[in-house]
């Protein structure tokens, strides 16, 4: 199992959740987050300028079996990127184990 973690423009959400959703991966959680990137310019907004330092972008938390990593990987890549700095970051990691409460379940049966 694998823990695939996404930071990405908030704008790109929707299109990245639907995309998620035709690549067959229905479930995950995200929150609003605040970051610091790379991004050290400015943008004026009706006269007044102000700073891009803190941006603004949404953290995605997925787990999925190993069959699914590259297609929820690749689902990521395409939904997301605008071809722009600031598009984000994706991180892997293993999951060792899984469970689910309701019933109990564990392992790759506990995630579908």
């Amino acid at each position: 199992m694998k823990k695939i973690e996404a930071i990405i423009r908030k704008s790109k959400f929707t299109e990245v959740k639907e995309s998620l959703h035709n690549a067959g991966v229905n479930f995950f959680s995200y929150w609003d987050v605040t970051g610091i990137g790379n991004e050290k310019e400015g943008h004026v907004y009706r006269g007044v300028s102000y700073s891009t330092s803190d941006i603004q972008r949404r953290y995605l938390s997925i787990v999925v079996n190993d069959g699914f990593e590259d297609i929820t990987v690749k689902t990521l890549l395409e939904a997301a990127s605008t071809g722009d700095v600031g598009d984000g970051k994706i991180f892997v990691s293993d999951i060792k184990e899984c469970y689910r409460i309701r019933t109990g379940e564990k392992g790759q049966d506990a995630i579908n």
